[in-house]
This record gives C-alpha cells, sequence and structure tokens, in this order.
C-alpha cells in the first residue's frame, strides 16, 4: 500500500475513516489488509462514522489536523458529474489540507517510476516541488519531471514567414531559459540527500495551464502528478474551467494537489 509507505517516510500517524456502519464483516476486511501492509510499525488508528461522506471526511480532516487526505477517485467524469461535482472533487476543492487522489487503487503494490510536478511561476509552486520531491523518495520515484507551463500568448508573434518564424523560435527559447533558472533557484532549497538517487529534469511546453501538463503526464505514462492547490474554486471555474479543473475532469495518472496548511 502506498499510502503506509508516504505515512512511514514522513513519520505520521495514518487514520483510516470508514464512512457507514460499523459491521464484523467490514472490520476484518480492514484488518485483513492492514496486516499486508510493510511498515508494521506505523500508529493507525480506525474511526467509523456516519454521515453524508464528503460532510464527515471535510470535518474529520478539519477536527484532526489533517495533513494529507487520501482517496479513491474516477478517472474520467461525465458532464452530469463535471458540473454536479463527485465526492473526491468536492473535497478537492473545499478540504483544508493536500489531497491524494488514486484512480487505481491497489492492495498490491504497484511502483512509481516517474512523477510530473508542475513548476508554474506562483507561490505554491516551491512547496508543491519540494512536496514532489519528497514524496518520490518515499515511493522509490526514480525520475521527476518539473513542467514548466507557459502560456502561447507570452509568444506575442504572428508566424506570417521565415523572419517571423525564427523570431518567435527565439522568444521560445529565451523563454525556456528564464522558467529553466527560475525552476533551479527552487530546487537548491531542498536537501541534496533527496535529490541524490533522483533524476531530475525541466520540461517546458506551451500551451494551456492545466490541460497541457495533463495531457503530457498522460503522454509520458507518469506514475504519479503533482499540482499546486487552486486559490478557490466554484461554479464559474467548472463553467469556464482552468487550471486544475482540467485535470480533476479527466485524471491522466494519480494526482497529489498540495495544499499548505496553518
Amino acid at each position: 500500500m502506498e499510502t503506509s509507505r508516504i505515512a512511514h517516510f514522513f513519520g505520521a500517524k495514518l487514520l483510516l475513516l470508514h464512512v457507514g456502519s460499523k459491521t464484523e464483516e467490514k472490520e476484518k476486511q480492514i484488518h485483513g489488509i492492514l496486516s499486508q501492509i510493510e511498515h508494521k510499525d506505523l500508529e493507525i488508528s480506525i474511526e467509523w462514522k456516519e454521515g453524508k461522506p464528503d460532510q464527515v471526511l471535510l470535518e474529520t480532516c478539519k477536527n484532526s489536523n489533517i495533513d494529507l487526505l487520501i482517496l479513491g477517485a474516477l478517472q474520467h467524469e461525465n458532464l452530469y458529474q463535471f458540473y454536479v461535482g463527485s465526492i473526491a472533487r468536492k473535497l478537492t476543492r473545499k478540504v483544508c489540507c493536500s489531497v491524494l487522489l488514486l484512480i487505481k487503487p491497489s492492495e498490491q503494490r504497484v511502483p512509481c517510476k516517474h512523477v510530473v510536478v508542475n513548476g508554474l511561476e506562483d507561490e505554491g509552486t516551491a512547496l508543491a516541488i519540494s512536496n514532489a520531491v519528497y514524496v518520490s523518495n518515499a515511493l522509490g520515484a526514480k525520475q521527476l519531471t518539473i513542467v514548466e507551463e507557459i502560456q502561447q500568448k507570452e509568444v506575442a508573434v504572428s508566424i506570417e514567414d521565415d523572419k517571423s518564424l525564427k523570431k518567435a523560435s527565439i522568444q521560445k527559447e529565451r523563454l525556456r531559459h528564464r522558467e529553466d533558472s527560475r525552476v533551479r533557484k527552487l530546487l537548491k532549497s531542498i536537501p541534496e540527500n533527496y535529490m541524490n538517487n533522483l533524476k531530475v529534469k525541466t520540461q517546458s511546453i506551451f500551451g494551456k495551464r492545466g490541460y497541457s501538463i495533463g495531457h503530457y503526464a498522460e503522454v509520458v505514462r507518469a506514475d504519479l502528478l503533482v499540482m499546486n492547490a487552486p486559490k478557490k474554486t466554484g461554479l464559474l471555474d467548472r463553467i469556464f474551467p482552468h487550471d486544475i479543473e482540467y485535470i480533476l475532469s479527466d485524471l491522466p495518472t494519480d494526482l497529489l494537489i498540495v495544499r499548505k496548511t496553518n
């Protein structure tokens, strides 16, 4: 179970919350799964609560000072689910902590090899990148790609002939160099021992934020995508999608949304 590996790496306690009535069969099933985890010394507690799943989880995360909420999620949403929002999406938008969405949770561990993290210019990016490095170490991943999404409008050149094409190419290269330099500065704050066994590369892509990195993660078959938490999301954000809303509606892989907690 990847959940136990992450908790053990960060020295955290693991709270298993079951929303619904407690039965002997369910309790036996949970203990059967826990007996198979590799870290037997992990401190684990189990709570049973009744109520609406999203409300119970939101209240528990707040009252228990949870740092990371781990959920199973639908990989693809239909139109109704997109606008109304599945339970996982509702929690992602409202919860007070970071969220890990698993589209293919499994009792048997599937090795994590490649992690992709956003490197866009934002106050939350440094935290997202550092978390991506630490989680990569926790899961034994060997490659981390920091994707710098550059909006096409930054290349304000109309391609009409060879001269304008060359100008646009030069401008794109300057933007790549600018973004690479910014990201490298962020990496300097991470302890070297976390970087030793991790191959880190940067990748600049031009396109719509959120949509572009989601597509990139799918193309390279990343095992985990790490993103900043959105500052705010509401009905208008889902009608006129931006950034993370593209990814939430069509998850390319497991997704870790990093949110700074107080």
